[in-house]
């Protein structure tokens, strides 16, 4: 069987979500022994200085006998977001006020708290994944 065939053969299923610079391919495939698998790709889109771009991408495989955990996680931790936060988005980028309102906030909090500077903080959520 040859490269075109295998590939052929490997894509079984495909939809695309495209969200800004980032665009999610998420792709059944099939095993050696024909038994179907999921692939999800993460793939942004990155401009140098020339005016060229890049694309950077992260994919992730999930196994048939991890679906139903994977799915009852995925399911909790998207309601968990939404029952916290809403389904609004809040961004700077999604908001074109949100630098204003955030800029008005913090001036708000420092100057009923004159005592405590105000530095930017690390989260643990602010994950780089050209490190992992």
């Amino acid at each position: 069987m040859n490269n075109n065939d295998m590939m052929e053969r490997e894509e079984i299923f495909s939809k695309v979500l495209r969200a800004g610079r980032r665009t999610y391919f998420f792709d059944v495939r099939a095993t050696k022994a024909d038994d179907y698998y999921l692939t999800i790709t993460e793939s942004k889109k990155f401009t140098n200085d020339d005016g060229s771009f890049h694309y950077k991408k992260h994919k992730i495989y999930i196994y048939k006998e991890d679906f139903s955990e994977f799915k009852d996680i995925l399911a909790e931790m998207t309601d968990y977001i939404i029952e916290k936060k809403g389904d609004e988005v809040i961004s700077e980028r999604h908001q074109k006020d949100f630098k204003k309102n955030y800029e008005v906030s913090t001036a708000k909090v420092s100057s009923t708290n004159d005592d405590i500077t105000n530095k930017p903080t690390e989260s643990f959520t602010d994950v780089d994944f050209d490190d992992i």
